[in-house]
């Protein structure tokens, strides 16, 4: 029995997390096989807002071909007297929250990269409109944020609308998160925290400050501060700094106790500014991700819209199976290109001058940003397709990477942190030497007692005996 009556499907939270598979799937909307999908909330005077319409232009679910793609866009104005312009984000970040609430209906990610699919069982039930699911929406965003007095939502569905749509939505994504560059986090008593994605990675706790913005890069710290106060026990809370345990790598005593807290002990040690030793968590919905290249001891960045594989062989899909689900993984770290815009990305790793590899696309996105010595010496898809061609690219740019080469000791150095309670080993990397892909390796031993004068992990070379 459906929470709602008149809707065909049932409505709650036991629904958040599910996932539909392709044999499953009636029909496809945005997601990585098509350009432009989008989701858009904007805040209205109360005369243009017409409480409780729902509209779709183009195609509805029900004239839709079975397992089909198609362009998406969902666009929702909101009025009311608390209503303002900097809670539009946060508002926007509740599709995803209520879209997943419907029996059968699976949302994924945010902005400019949503993905949703529909179930053939909740199509067969009923479920073939965007009018029952503009209900949902409407009924649950009223019900949740009484702040909200009026609402109103479109879907989009025509592929020449959605990309007119597309090109307006990007320009609105960009002046946010512009209003948010400029405030340092030294400059601020509190961050934020965010566990909206916990009903996908039950460990994640997403720390917003200033400086580095939420993973899947729809909130902003100016986001979660509206968020916080106009619903104040909802997914967005308030995190008290406290004391600076290490201003390099970004922990901070506030922070570790807020995610061992949501994250019921599971997580204990955070740092913000590193993708080694207690790297911040990731759900699932960030928009790219930085790996560690142990073959040339650099990161490289790749974001969900590219369809290749990167240079080390793998696509962002298999890297992300390792990013995700609320883990500290070395060398896998979740980032929103927002981030990659802020003086502390990988801050601790060495920033931008550890980055070796960027898809083209993001690499124009974002190259305002970028050191401007270094920008020639990135390569992306277009300048590389190996790792030893990557290498020769390094050498012949002349990238800062290469110096690190000829410094490194032979031997294998020591772990990036010491675990408390554990003994970490991880791999540092001297030029060609460890050929290993996908990120290294790790051994840990806990509750263990060991001694040893020196622990060296040394590659096997092709060809050599063992």
């Amino acid at each position: 029995m459906s929470m709602f009556k008149d809707i065909p499907v049932d409505v709650g939270v036991i629904y958040e997390g599910e996932r539909i598979r392709k044999e499953d799937m009636y029909v496809e909307l945005g997601g990585p096989k098509v350009d432009t999908k989008f989701e858009l909330v904007r805040a209205r005077a109360a005369d243009a807002v017409e409480d409780g319409k729902i509209e779709t232009e183009g195609p509805d679910l029900k004239d839709m071909k079975e397992e089909g793609t198609y362009p998406f866009g969902i666009l929702v104005e909101v009025t009311g007297k608390q209503i303002e312009e900097e809670l539009e984000g946060v508002i926007e970040r509740r599709i995803h929250e209520y879209c997943n609430f419907i029996e059968g209906f699976m949302h994924l990610n945010q902005r400019y990269d949503i993905w949703c699919r529909l179930n053939k069982k909740s199509f067969a039930k009923g479920l073939n409109s965007f009018e029952i699911i503009g209900k949902v929406l409407v009924r649950l965003f009223k019900s949740e944020l009484p702040i909200i007095e009026k609402i109103q939502s479109k879907f989009i569905t025509d592929p020449a609308k959605v990309k007119e749509m597309h090109t307006k939505a990007m320009e609105v994504y960009e002046a946010r998160d512009a209003r948010a560059r400029g405030l340092k986090d030294e400059e601020v008593d509190s961050f934020y925290g965010c566990t909206l994605c916990q009903s996908f990675a039950p460990t994640h706790v997403c720390v917003i400050t200033p400086q580095r913005y939420a993973n899947c890069g729809a909130i902003s710290w100016f986001d979660a501060r509206a968020a916080a106060r106009v619903d104040p026990k909802g997914p967005l809370y308030k995190v008290e700094v406290g004391e600076e345990i290490d201003p390099l790598r970004g922990e901070f005593t506030g922070t570790n106790k807020s995610v061992a807290e949501k994250s019921l002990g599971e997580i204990i040690r955070v740092f913000l500014y590193s993708a080694f030793g207690y790297p911040h968590t990731s759900c699932g919905c960030f928009e790219a991700i930085a790996f560690y290249i142990p073959e040339v001891d650099g990161f490289g960045l790749v974001d969900r819209n590219f369809r290749g594989k990167t240079v080390n062989g793998l696509p962002f899909s298999t890297m992300a199976d390792s990013t995700a689900g609320g883990r500290q993984i070395d060398g896998f770290h979740g980032v929103s290109i927002e981030y990659m815009r802020s003086p502390k990305f990988l801050q601790a790793d060495g920033g931008w001058r550890r980055v070796v590899w960027v898809p083209s696309e993001v690499k124009e996105r974002v190259k305002d940003f970028i050191p401007e010595d270094l920008l020639k010496k990135i390569a992306t898809e277009n300048d590389v397709g190996s790792l030893d061609e990557l290498q020769a690219f390094l050498k012949e740019q002349k990238h800062p990477i290469v110096e690190r080469w000829e410094t490194m000791p032979t031997e294998v150095a020591p772990a990036e942190e010491e675990r408390i309670g554990e003994v970490v080993i991880t791999p540092a990397v001297t030029g060609t030497a460890i050929p290993v892909a996908g990120g290294g390796f790790r051994i840990i031993l806990k509750n263990a007692k060991i001694h040893a004068e020196k622990i060296i992990l040394k590659p096997i070379k092709k060809g050599e005996k063992i």
